[in-house]
């Protein structure tokens, strides 16, 4: 990581640096009563469960039908911020989770109360490791870091602070912010003026081959790591990432691979020229 090596490091930011399924999926457990153990007293119904018993004398069953419409809904959302804004998109998810399994008139009240709930929630578990903290402090004593994430400004703006980001990079770029997301190869060379570097001295990494990892390979980097924490092969092999690591703390090792290599290659041309 010297003068001929890798000058800049881009981070997607969901399920690469912070584990935002698995913050979404405990907010939605905790708008549901958990099954309790054998011999247990039953839990206490959230604050959504209770919503929906109280106001309209759901049942459980039928609270975890709306839960699971909804989780099913976010999965294959699709949001125009000129068509409307998430909050909108988003409320009406619970909207026509709670119509489709009750029918009868639609309460957008209701709705925005579970989804605010279950939106307070999912940022409460968002939350940046302190391993990964110590990792990017230290990779930043020898290379730019830049914050890259696709999505809405306002949701993503949210999550960053959240889960206090900001001071370990250098920049952060929101792709609802921007022309165009990833994988366009504008947002990436964007990122590379904003730090003042070229693209063949970068590096993206991410959890998703179709915007990181072909966005990376669009715009020419250096090199793209694919964060696969099952370590499972997938069924379209393409696009191929440089590098695959199944923990984002493995990416110092990758970078000094990297080094290696590079070092290695300086090392063999020098000899070349010598013998000329």
């Amino acid at each position: 990581m010297g003068a001929h090596g890798v000058k800049a490091v881009f981070f997607d930011l969901d399920n690469t640096l912070v584990d935002t399924a698995a913050a979404g999926r405990r907010a939605i457990e905790e708008v549901l009563p958990s099954p309790p153990p054998t011999g247990a007293p039953a839990l206490v119904l959230s604050q959504v469960i209770n919503a929906l018993q109280s106001k309209h004398h759901y049942d459980e069953g039928e609270a975890r039908i709306i839960c699971d419409k909804v989780q099913a809904k976010l999965l294959k959302e699709c949001h125009d911020p000129a068509k409307m804004c998430i909050t909108d998109l988003r409320i009406s998810h619970w909207e026509e989770a709670i119509q489709e399994t009750i029918g009868g008139e639609a309460n957008r009240n209701l709705a925005a109360e579970c989804y605010f709930l279950w939106k307070t929630t999912r940022l409460q578990h968002l939350t940046l490791a302190e391993d990964t903290r110590g990792m990017l402090t230290e990779l930043r004593k020898v290379v730019r870091l830049l914050l890259l994430t696709n999505g809405d400004k306002q949701t993503q703006r949210e999550k960053i602070e959240a889960c206090a980001c900001q001071p370990y990079f250098d920049a952060i770029v929101v792709g609802g912010e921007q022309k165009e997301e990833k994988p366009a190869p504008s947002i990436f060379h964007y990122c590379c003026d904003l730090l003042g570097v070229q693209p063949a001295e970068c590096v993206m990494v991410g959890d998703s081959l179709d915007t990181d990892i072909q966005g990376g390979l669009n715009a020419g980097l250096k090199a793209t790591v694919w964060l696969n924490k099952a370590m499972t092969t997938p069924v379209d092999t393409s696009p191929v990432p440089h590098y695959i690591i199944s923990s984002v703390l493995d990416l110092p090792a990758v970078l000094q691979k990297m080094e290696h290599k590079i070092n290695a290659k300086l090392g063999t041309d020098h000899m070349a020229s010598n013998n000329e």
